[in-house]
């Protein structure tokens, strides 16, 4: 049976992406998105907020397309799927785990709502799976 893994955000950059570059020179950008929810409290009648981290990975011109435009504050609009990796630790050696979301492949969209320069781009040129280590 054919699975659907789809992510849609629509919230605000914590900061300007991160870029690195592998050993072949292709561009992965690093992104932190922040979402909030907003409620009112039926019992005290207080309004309340959460806000949710989470963390965003775009490559190729993609990635340099958002180093470029994108800082602290953007708005960004953002399909993608959501991927787990596992690796080792450096230091310790200790398997971990890292989610995120990454805009690859057919049908996934990064749009810059508000910022320096306002773009929707779809991608296809992504590594199917990010190494985790090379974004550390």
């Amino acid at each position: 049976m054919v699975g659907v893994n789809k992510v849609i955000l629509l919230g605000n950059l914590g900061d300007k992406p991160i870029i690195k570059y592998t050993a072949d020179g292709k561009a992965i950008a690093t992104l932190s998105v922040a979402t909030s929810k907003a409620w009112v409290d039926k019992q005290s009648g207080e309004k309340k907020e959460i806000t949710q981290w989470h963390r965003v990975s775009l490559f190729g011109k993609l990635a340099e397309i958002a180093d470029k435009y994108c800082e602290k504050g953007t708005k960004v609009y953002i399909e993608g799927e959501l991927q787990t990796n596992k690796y080792k630790d450096k230091t310790t050696g200790e398997e971990k785990y890292s989610t995120q979301v990454v805009v690859s492949g057919f049908n996934n969209v990064f749009q810059m709502v508000s910022g320096k320069g306002k773009d929707t781009t779809t991608v296809d040129d992504a590594p199917a799976e990010v190494d985790p280590s090379v974004e550390s």
